[in-house]
């Protein structure tokens, strides 16, 4: 007890702190911390250096990694390191006991480390009948909560058993007891030993209250899950001895709810007798054996497909012919096609379905063709890719005696879609590949012949099915990838590729409008002219199709919403796009397009192509040099190509006289004939008048008229013979900007492919003969007098000895 005539200041001292978080140290209480905090640390070291004691005081927020003054509770506890311990990474534990409480008046320093001015806290030494019986009720209620929480030991009962001291019992449970900190740091606020065992007594009888509250519940759902658990057991007992008694009650009505299916659905009279046979075979089964189960599944596949279910054909030819035009741009012979089949299906009550193959390049709106012809005919679509297929099963199926047998990929897809009549694409036909499980486009010689489809029969069902309604469409990329036996069965429809007008309408009419949506951009005011898009077209894609172009346009979209978000949404909405502004967008230009050249030269002539990409201008070089009759050909240049320039070499040989050479005049030179952009194969016979012209204006130094393109395959005798892709030819020299175009005569016909526009922009020169070219692409005084007798004579042997003609030598 303290004499209250004593000076206060008396008692008072200076001790490191120790700030604590999340933990309140009481008296007698020993308790391990770990210390990381520098300040903490210092202060330990300090303690250390001294007798070893320090004020232990709580933090009021636990979160506070550098407390000030204010932040630390004003009672603590003067604690005794009994043992300090420095681990590997820098922390340190230390061991400290509770000696008694204190108050802390001020701080004498706060850094490096806090410093605090203390005075003891006086507890009031309270004995009597009262308290006795209070701690009597306390250690009955740690008895209770110490049952409830399996955390408290034992033996800590004997251990508060045996105190008799009212503070130091209180202190004693209070460190056992989940309490909020709040509470614990009341408890060591209240020196008075009863109120504290009373507040203590309060707080226990809650706690009580909250852990008996969990063990009931703990019980209950122990109690449930058993329940569950005994249920389950006793119900996988159950079936276990139905299955021995034999109890096939259930395995009865599937059977029968599956006999009724068999008897309502409708199908050929071949497979419902072949239901109702498996079925008798599966009554005799028992349900639990692996072959009840390969009978099963293959009675579920029988009466799950369509065998006539189908959806009523559309018959309106003008709402078909709308749809059509409305999902796709040009495109007119697939679409007559599918208008005369629909035309021909209203007057007729039976009709087979066509076979089309649809061959062109990527990107020219194959696929989704297809699915524009279900949408205008009413059917079902359903789709099957071919890439990579090599194996023979996956269109005929696996027969039963397999385990996990199923059918082919043709029998699914009808289960699948539902519909006898569908839509069925059968995408990339051309690359199948076959190996020692057999070769696919073999299995589809049946299911692609309108003779024969109609029973075909899939290696699993076992029966003839009807595919006979089946809108069979199949697409390829090469046409010559395709076995003969398969192309004869099939109605090919080839897709050139789009024109450069068609892809600018495909991009104003579908592209642009669909990448505004996509990209947010669909309120501003976007506006791209013609010139531009031409530009894209040519400038920044290389393609038959539209599918580049679409990335480009979608580029373009993402670029003006990211600049209109930039500027911050200005009022103003509208972009204009000009071809100058493109590099702005998407860069620098990718491609490069084929000019031709200004002047007329010698021993250069301009031929005309067609790639996978379209029409191009493909100009042909000719040198003659010095030698020994040696005729290089360079440019990556096929067979046929190469067979084509010896032809026009020996026509030329052949009129050597009527050209005014010397006879032997191919003896004392070598020609070379190169194609530029030599890395690009080239091959076909149609560059043969090219070829022959630019020789022939080598040899004479006459030079070709560079406002002439021509087209054409030449004879020994000088004939121009038909070629392909007329249309693509003229529209590149167009762009090119030809005026004039050479092709054999027996290409009129295909004029009519040629927009109109085109035509009346350009003068079309159709020919028989190869003398008929040189009059009109050589740049001759008279004509019409060239050819009908040497106007001129060039021995070769006096001016290779002179000058090397080399092509691109002016007029």
């Amino acid at each position: 007890m303290r004499d209250d005539d004593a000076d206060p200041a008396d008692d008072r001292r200076s001790l490191p702190l120790l700030p604590l978080r999340d933990i309140i140290v009481f008296p007698h209480m020993v308790v391990p911390l770990f210390v990381g905090r520098e300040k903490s640390i210092n202060a330990l070291e300090e303690a250390m250096a001294g007798d070893k004691e320090l004020v232990l005081a709580a933090q009021r927020k636990a979160k506070t990694n550098d407390p000030r003054e204010d932040d630390i509770f004003a009672v603590g506890t003067i604690g005794h390191i009994i043992q300090l311990l420095r681990l590997p990474d820098g922390t340190v534990k230390v061991l400290v006991e509770g000696k008694s409480r204190a108050r802390i008046v001020g701080f004498e320093q706060s850094t490096p480390f806090f410093v605090a001015e203390v005075e003891d806290l006086v507890e009031p030494d309270e004995r009597g009948v009262e308290i006795a019986a209070l701690m009597r009720s306390l250690q009955t209620v740690f008895e209770t909560y110490v049952k409830l929480n399996k955390r408290i030991p034992p033996e800590m009962l004997v251990s508060v058993q045996t105190i008799d001291d009212p503070a130091r019992l209180a202190d004693t449970i209070v460190a056992h007891v989940q309490l909020k900190l709040k509470d614990k740091q009341e408890l060591l606020e209240t020196p008075s030993s009863t109120k504290r065992l009373e507040r203590l007594f309060e707080l226990m009888q809650a706690e009580i209250e909250i852990l008996q509250v969990e063990k009931k519940i703990r019980t209950r759902v122990k109690k449930q899950m058993e329940k569950s658990q005994k249920e389950y057991y006793l119900n996988e007992q159950m079936q276990a001895i139905q299955k021995e008694l034999g109890d096939r009650d259930e395995f009865k009505n599937e059977l029968a709810e599956l006999e009724q299916k068999i008897r309502t659905k409708k199908m050929s009279k071949e497979a419902k007798e072949r239901c109702l046979k498996e079925l008798r075979k599966l009554k005799m089964m028992s349900p639990m054996s692996a072959e009840a189960t390969v009978v099963r599944n293959y009675i579920d596949w029988v009466v799950g497909l369509p065998w006539e279910d189908k959806t009523e054909d559309r018959h309106d030819i003008v709402a078909a012919e709308q749809i059509l035009e409305t999902e796709h741009y040009g495109l007119k012979k697939v679409k007559e096609r599918i208008l005369e089949y629909l035309a021909v299906q209203a007057l007729v009550d039976r009709l087979k379905g066509p076979i089309l193959c649809l061959v062109g390049p990527p990107g020219v709106g194959k696929t989704s063709l297809a699915r524009s012809i279900a949408n205008a005919t009413g059917r079902k679509f359903v789709r099957v890719s071919l890439g990579g297929v090599r194996d023979e099963a996956e269109i005929r199926g696996h027969r039963r005696t397999y385990i996990g047998a199923l059918p082919g990929k043709i029998i699914q897809s009808l289960k699948k879609v539902g519909s006898n009549n569908p839509v069925f694409l059968l995408d990339e036909i051309d690359k199948m590949s076959m190996d020692f499980r057999g070769d696919p486009a073999a299995a589809l010689l049946e299911v692609l012949d309108p003779e024969q489809n109609h029973t075909f029969n899939d290696h699993y069902l076992d029966l003839d099915y009807d595919l006979s309604e089946v809108m069979f469409i199949t697409t390829a990329n090469a046409q010559h990838a395709i076995p003969l036996p398969l192309q004869d069965r099939l109605e090919i429809i080839e897709l050139p590729g789009y024109t450069e007008w068609e892809k600018i309408a495909i991009a104003n009419q579908y592209l642009i409008p669909k990448q505004r949506e996509a990209n947010g951009i669909a309120d501003l005011e976007v506006d791209l002219p013609e010139e531009t898009l031409r530009t894209i077209v040519h400038r920044y894609t290389k393609e038959a199709g539209v599918r580049n172009l679409e990335r480009e346009v979608a580029t373009l979209s993402r670029k003006i919403a990211k600049n209109w978000l930039a500027a911050g949404k200005p009022k103003d909405r509208t972009y204009q796009i000009t071809p100058d502004k493109l590099g702005e967008y998407l860069g620098v230009e990718r491609y490069r397009e084929n000019r031709r050249e200004a002047a007329d030269e010698i021993g250069l002539a301009n031929g005309l192509a067609v790639t996978m990409f379209g029409g191009d201008l493909l100009p042909t070089e000719v040198t003659v040099v010095p030698g020994k009759g040696k005729m290089t050909l360079t440019g990556k240049l096929g067979d046929v190509m190469q067979e084509s320039a010896q032809a026009a070499m020996s026509y030329i040989r052949s009129r050597g006289e009527s050209f005014g050479l010397m006879r032997d005049f191919h003896a004392k030179i070598d020609i070379h004939v190169h194609f530029p952009e030599g890395a690009i194969p080239k091959d076909g016979p149609s560059a043969g008048i090219t070829m022959a012209t630019a020789m022939a204006s080598a040899l004479l130094r006459v030079p070709v008229r560079q406002n002439i393109a021509m087209t054409g395959e030449i004879t020994l005798r000088g004939r121009v013979l038909p070629i392909g892709g007329l249309k693509e030819k003229v529209l590149a020299a167009h762009r090119a900007g030809v005026t004039t175009v050479i092709m054999p005569d027996e290409n009129q016909k295909d004029l009519k492919d040629i927009p109109e526009a085109v035509l009346a922009e350009m003068s079309i020169k159709p020919v028989k003969h190869m003398d008929e070219v040189l009059r009109l692409a050589l740049a001759v005084a008279n004509p019409d007098e060239f050819l009908a007798e040497p106007t001129h004579v060039v021995d070769w042997r006096t001016a290779v000895a002179a000058e090397t003609v080399a092509p691109g030598e002016p007029h």
